[in-house]
């Protein structure tokens, strides 16, 4: 009878064909026992046995199981424009279990480092790029097997207690042997003397050469500054700041501004603030020459690179829109850039840019210097330390507060005259403030 039969309930099989057809999940799934053929259909009473495998199979089904432990591929973050690689230094070992947001490597570009953390609690299995590699943006990195917990460090297993430490015995000394012959009576001048062993060469006073590889930073830092040497017509220009005032601006409202502002204030935003206003009478210092076009871009957004010596080298994080910013907004930014600096954190968009640069050499004690470029920028603006100096006031000769300041500038574009009126204007703003608030 079931040969004559095309289904048992063929009311049954359509609208369950027409119910695993549909959007509903539960209709896509396998349905153990019962079958959708054209021929006889009836029940299978046989045992399902599924293996450790993620696939098995059901009468004329094929259902895929996911596993519990993921594998999961990291990629490298997404880099700056100006970024084109980096060198991976690993962190973790194949086999470390790490937590989500552990850092796994680090990625050594030609500004900063990158860290690459991972993405969820779990082991890491694969390695896929070898330490001190090139990779660049969205390269394959290592595979993770995502594990449900963080880990948690396991206690160092106590090993069997020591044995007792066995106590030094003291025996008799034997005694000395007696000596067969008698020792010889020969004069003194009879004995023949003899030449000392030569020393051991200790090596004191060779001249030994080690040889360290430069790091990514670091060349690329030597290959800018090469650079600018190469295609700059550099020239620097120089002038000395009155810092009396400004110092006793900042004695006067430092404690206001630190309870206002929770920020300490210090000099770097006032030579910021006074270089964002000259810039600003003097458009060419923030412009750059584009050579493929030979054409000179002028920038309408003035963003402040500031030079910060950190452990793997100098690096200039970017203080954005500075025209739009005033004391407080410029040394909030100034302290969390230093924060991100020193912890090694700066991501790849902190110094990407930058359209003038302020480096302050004086922290280390230099009296006087010319600072170099920063390509593709058009000039620099050194700071050196504060002294005090005699100087000449209404005709009298007064102790003052000096600073001697440098102004590094590419002549191509960048006129004598356009470069003394800007480092001017620098030193008026920094002298009496009033001239940035009054705009004058």
């Amino acid at each position: 009878m079931l040969s004559h039969s095309r289904c048992v309930f063929p009311a049954f099989s359509r609208s369950l064909a027409t119910f695993q057809k549909g959007n509903c999940p539960l209709g896509r799934r396998s349905l153990p026992g019962v079958s959708l053929c054209q021929g006889p259909s009836y029940p299978d009473s046989r045992k399902i046995v599924i293996d450790n495998s993620s696939i098995f199979s059901v009468r004329y089904f094929r259902t895929t199981a996911v596993c519990k432990d993921d594998v999961i591929t990291v990629n490298t973050p997404a880099f700056a424009e100006s970024v084109t690689e980096g060198d991976v230094r690993w962190e973790k070992a194949v086999g470390d279990t790490v937590a989500e947001d552990e850092v796994v490597c680090e990625i050594e570009t030609d500004k900063t480092s990158v860290q690459d953390p991972s993405p969820a609690n779990g082991v890491r299995e694969a390695l896929l790029v070898p330490d001190g590699g090139k990779v660049e943006g969205g390269t394959l990195l290592f595979t993770l097997r995502k594990t449900g917990a963080a880990p948690v460090k396991a206690k160092p297993a106590e090993g069997p207690p020591a044995a007792p430490k066995a106590e030094p015995t003291v025996s008799a000394m034997p005694p000395l042997p007696s000596p067969s012959q008698p020792p010889s009576s020969k004069p003194v001048s009879a004995i023949k003397p003899t030449a000392a062993p030569p020393l051991a060469d200790s090596g004191a006073g060779r001249v030994q050469n080690i040889g360290e590889k430069m790091n990514r930073m670091q060349q690329r830092i030597a290959q800018r500054l090469k650079e600018a040497q190469n295609t700059c017509a550099i020239l620097t220009t120089f002038n000395e700041i009155d810092m009396s005032n400004i110092q006793e601006m900042r004695a006067w409202h430092k404690d206001a501004f630190l309870k206002k502002h929770n920020l300490k204030l210090g000099f770097m935003s006032a030579f910021v603030k006074a270089s964002a206003f000259a810039l600003q009478e003097q458009p060419v210092v923030n412009a750059v020459i584009d050579d493929a076009t030979k054409e000179v871009v002028y920038r309408d957004y003035i963003d402040i690179s500031v030079a910060v010596t950190t452990p793997p080298g100098l690096v200039v994080p970017v203080i954005r829109n500075v025209e739009t910013m005033n004391y407080a907004d410029i040394e909030r930014t100034i302290s969390e850039l230093g924060e991100k600096a020193r912890k090694n954190e700066l991501a790849i968009e902190d110094i990407d840019g930058g359209t003038f640069t302020i480096s302050n050499g004086g922290v280390f004690g230099s009296l006087f210097g010319t600072p170099i470029i920063n390509p593709p920028q058009s000039a620099i603006l050194g700071m050196h330390p504060i002294f005090d100096r005699p100087v000449a006031v209404g005709g009298k000769v007064e102790v003052r507060l000096m600073m001697y300041v440098a102004l590094t500038y590419h002549h191509r574009l960048i006129d004598g005259r356009e470069a003394v009126t800007f480092l001017r204007k620098i030193k008026a703003v920094v002298e009496d403030p009033r001239v940035l608030f009054l705009d004058l």
